[in-house]
């Protein structure tokens, strides 16, 4: 017991109990025994654990015991206690915390409340405003709508106003053409407009307003144009007034009117084109007037002029020229002036000028169409298409152009505005004197073509040959003395308008054959291409058939060479006629050159005996096309008389020579048949008529035919067509006939004598090269043959 009390004050100063635990342990009664023993008094100085009675019984003990656990335990658990106190303490805290916090969460989403009141009220309050602003914007808007609007409307009180101004200088005031334009401009408006309110009676005002400021300008127009025609017409009548006064007088005092003057009839256009039906006529009325003016002044001066040039004593051609030039000069003057003042009205103004030009036409129109000279035709043509190719430039046109009324109607904000910076288009562009002269170059072109045809008749189709027309060969020998400059200057001419560089010894030709080449060449340039294939045509066939009846009448001459002469003068003549042919087609579309490369294969075929390419190479030797022809039945009419006349001279330049032996060997060929037929007639060796001295003999004639004959019909040759490379192709046919014929005799004479003649006879190329020496002039040794 007293080692407990002793534990018990040691542990008691070191772990201290907590006030609430003392109180209690301290204020625990002891425990009461069942008998309820008196308790005694406890010592004074009595440990709060200390039994307050002795321990007597176990269940004491136990007590007491369980009460010292319990002590233990409470001492050992005091700073536990005293963090859950303290836990407990700051928990107290955070609830109070927790209440404040509440409380501001209370005021602040009170505050909240009201300031979303206030925006709400602000927004509310905002958006009334906006209504107001934009309800206050859009009366202003409808307000100058409704303003630019009637400004097109109170526009016509001023128009009113300012043309019931009495007097024409009412014109001349800078407002006047201000006015007019917004006139037009509100006209424009209420068409496009038509659904307002009294539209069409302020439609119907305007549309009086501007023909009433129109017909003003039409007014001043005309009776400024009168006061200076009268007083032009007076100073012009006046004696001794010099050309360049009458110019100045005529246009420099016109000039200077248009300045004040083009602008107004510039409006005045401008409306007219944008309301034809009611201004059109007042515009007419104005060119009128300047076009009765002009002429007024103009005939008479006009008149005497062209009686100056003297019609009826004048030569056409300088007629022509001069009166034509004269009045191209005019024309031009009147344009330019008439520019001055107007922008359109071309059509008029052409009637105008054809007006003026009718007065030389008059006369010379009877003089073409009565003049029988061809080349004072043509002449009138050059001149005429001279004039019509040397044409007035085209003038400058502006760089800005007008707008139409409707461009300036309204702007982004319907404003009526107006804009005076943009000039009128020029409608006119330029004079074409080729309109003006037309006429009397269809008049003269149709006078030409009838003329070509009547020469074509009667000195083509109707000519009668001359005796020095006929006199072949002679006239070919005669031109090869030297020439005179006129004669090689006419042939030129001719030569530069066919390119033909053949074209010489034109004297030689048949005379149809120049009036020909002449006529077409007269032609060419003056008329259409279609006619002048169609007259062409015709000329070329009656060419052609006029060489054919000279070639009968050579023919018909008593002469040994009259065949020959007749063949040749046709094949020269038609081939000039080809090659004049050929190059009509030069000039009416793009030919190309020949090649002459194709000669040899033309002269390789004609050897092959393709006697229908004989033509072409006769043409290739000329440098002539081998192609399609474009004249039709004339070409070919002349492709088929020249095959005809080549084959007629190789046939009479061939068959002189080798006739004999020919007839020699189809006698043979006639006996051996027979003989086949009769074996007891005379063997062929044993008759006179086929005995070798007979083939030596015909052998030796045909060479003294061909060294004789051959080298004439080839001198012949060159005499007539004087190209040697058609001389060559016709000799080679002659060549080859000559040699074929002979190799056909040689081969008879071979078979009949066994070869007894082989060193005597020639061989294929011997004859061949004898014969080309004696073509070419060369002498031949009889003993090397």
């Amino acid at each position: 017991m007293h080692l407990y009390r002793s534990n018990i004050d040691e542990a008691g100063p070191s772990r201290p109990s907590t006030p609430n635990l003392r109180t209690k342990v301290g204020s625990d009664s002891p425990p009461t025994t069942p008998t309820n023993r008196p308790v005694t008094t406890a010592h004074p100085y009595t440990h709060p654990l200390h039994p307050k009675q002795p321990v007597q019984t176990p269940q004491q003990f136990y007590d007491w015991l369980a009460l010292i656990d319990r002590s233990v335990a409470h001492s050992q658990e005091s700073h536990f206690r005293a963090h859950v106190a303290s836990v407990a303490e700051h928990l107290e805290t955070c609830d109070r915390l927790v209440e404040k916090i509440d409380e501001v969460d209370g005021e602040v989403e009170g505050m909240l409340e009201g300031w979303r009141g206030v925006e709400e009220g602000g927004r509310s309050l905002k958006d009334a405003c906006e209504r107001l602003l934009e309800e206050r914007d859009r009366l202003l808007e409808l307000t100058d709508d409704i303003g630019a609007r009637l400004e097109y409307f109170k526009e016509l009180d001023y128009a009113t106003r300012m043309l019931n101004h009495p007097g024409e200088s009412l014109v001349l005031q800078t407002d006047f053409l201000y006015m007019v334009e917004r006139v037009d401009i509100c006209i424009d408006y209420l068409k496009s407009h038509r659904h307002f309110r009294e539209a069409e009676i302020y439609l119907l005002r305007f549309q009086q307003c501007m023909t009433r400021a129109m017909t003003l300008i039409k007014m001043y127009f005309v009776g400024s144009l009168r006061a200076l025609t009268a007083d032009v017409f007076r100073r012009i009548s006046e004696k001794d007034v010099s050309q360049t006064a009458q110019m100045h007088l005529l246009y420099t005092r016109f000039r200077s009117v248009s300045v004040p003057l083009s602008p107004l009839l510039g409006e005045l256009e401008r409306r007219a084109n944008a309301h034809p039906d009611e201004l059109s006529a007042l515009l007419a009325e104005c060119h009128s007037a300047y076009f009765g003016a002009r002429k007024g002044l103009l005939v008479s001066r006009l008149v005497e002029e062209i009686k100056g040039l003297d019609p009826g004593r004048t030569e056409l051609v300088e007629l022509t020229r001069s009166g034509c030039s004269y009045l191209k000069q005019l024309c031009m003057d009147e344009f330019d002036l008439y520019r001055e003042f107007f922008d359109s009205g071309e059509e008029q103004l052409y009637a105008y000028l054809e007006n003026l030009c009718d007065y030389l036409y008059d006369d010379l129109r009877p003089r073409i169409l009565h003049e029988p000279r061809l080349t004072a035709l043509c002449e009138v043509c050059t001149v005429l298409q001279a004039l019509m190719v040397l044409d007035v430039p085209s003038l400058p046109s502006p760089n800005t152009s007008s707008s139409s009324p409707s461009d300036n109607e309204e702007d982004d904000n319907n404003e009526l505005t107006v804009d005076f910076d943009k000039p009128p288009k020029k409608g006119l562009g330029k004079l074409h004197i080729s309109h003006l002269l037309e006429m009397v170059l269809q008049d003269a072109q149709t006078r030409l073509f009838f003329k070509a045809q009547s020469v074509i008749q009667s000195d083509i189709r109707y000519y009668t040959p001359k005796g020095e027309d006929l006199a072949y060969p002679d006239k070919l020998v005669a031109a090869r003395k030297p020439q005179t400059g006129f004669e090689i200057k006419e042939k030129e001419s001719v030569s530069q308008f066919f390119q033909l560089p053949s074209l010489d010894k034109q004297e030689t030709w048949f005379p149809t054959l120049r009036k020909t080449i002449w006529v077409l060449s007269q032609l060419h340039d003056f008329v259409k291409p279609a006619i002048f294939d169609d007259i062409a045509q015709e000329a070329v066939s009656l060419c052609r058939q006029s060489f054919i009846t000279a070639s009968d009448m050579i023919r018909s001459k008593d002469t040994p060479s009259s065949m020959l002469d007749a063949q040749l003068f046709l094949v020269r003549h038609l081939l000039i006629l080809k090659e004049m042919t050929h190059n009509l087609d030069f000039a009416r579309k793009d030919v190309q050159p020949i090649d002459l490369g194709g000669v040899t294969e033309t002269l390789a075929s004609i050897l092959n005996r393709t006697t229908s390419l004989l033509p072409n190479a006769l043409f290739a030797s000329l440098g002539m096309p081998r192609g399609d022809d474009n004249l039709g039945d004339a070409k070919h009419g002349i492709d088929h008389e020249l095959k005809q006349a080549c084959e007629d001279i190789i046939f009479l330049c061939s068959d002189p020579i080798y006739s004999s032996i020919r007839l020699w060997v189809d006698r043979v060929h006639s006996h051996t048949t027979t003989q086949h037929a009769h074996p007891e007639q005379q063997p062929l060796t044993a008759r006179e008529s086929f005995a070798q001295p007979a083939a030596e003999q015909l052998h030796e004639n045909f060479r003294l035919a061909y060294s004789r004959d051959l080298r004439a019909n080839v001198a012949r040759l060159r005499l007539y067509l004087e190209d040697d490379r058609t001389v060559g192709v016709l000799v080679g046919h002659v060549m080859d006939r000559i040699v074929d014929e002979y190799a056909a005799f040689r081969e008879v004479v071979w078979n009949m004598y066994m070869g007894a003649l082989r060193d005597v006879l020639f061989s294929t190329p011997t004859l061949r090269e004898n014969l080309r020496a004696v073509c070419e002039g060369e002498v031949i040794d009889s003993a090397s043959t």
